[in-house]
């Protein structure tokens, strides 16, 4: 994590804009709020690490009106008990173009202006939420071909901040 101008610094003023515009981030939850790692236990007990900065994030983004949701392909406790601690909506077990279904199901239901709609990612079954979307958001450690399809690629890697780090921006964006 880096003090938030520094990531200002290097964001164009039509990125900035289209930073501006949000008002509602969807997110895949592997990759993203975790480090894509999954560490199994003697037991076959699954566990993934996550960051405590991106919580504090949500929630200064929540003050500032900005809608939240969480599309996953995994279907995990994890991703539930994390969503419902966060306070953020969540679908889990999707396929990828189940993904894309939603993410349009979510703004239509709620009104939203693709433009003003953000999607962050970081594998190959995101690809059509990050097209679709008025902002694509991968994170540094994201699968290379996703790459392509991102306005931004987060400095910070996914499960160690990078939500946080979006949350920054817009924040100071939005001041």
């Amino acid at each position: 994590m880096k003090p938030v101008d520094e990531y200002l610094s290097k964001i164009s003023s039509t990125l900035k804009e289209k930073f501006k515009a949000i008002k509602f981030i969807i997110f895949d939850f592997d990759g993203v709020f975790t480090d894509n790692n999954v560490y199994t236990d003697q037991n076959g007990n699954e566990s993934v690490i996550s960051s405590k900065f991106d919580g504090f994030g949500l929630k200064k983004l929540k003050d500032l009106g900005i809608d939240l949701f969480i599309l996953s392909t995994e279907k995990n406790t994890v991703v539930e008990k994390r969503a419902k601690k966060l306070e953020i909506g969540f679908l889990q077990g999707l396929s990828s173009d189940e993904k894309a279904t939603e993410l349009h199901n979510l703004v239509e239901n709620g009104n939203f202006n693709y433009k003003s709609v953000a999607y962050m990612g970081n594998d190959i079954n995101d690809i059509q939420c990050l097209v679709d979307c008025g902002l694509a958001i991968v994170v540094n450690d994201c699968h290379p071909e996703v790459i392509k399809y991102a306005d931004y690629v987060t400095d910070t890697n996914g499960g160690h901040g990078a939500v946080r780090e979006v949350c920054d921006i817009i924040e100071a964006l939005k001041k």
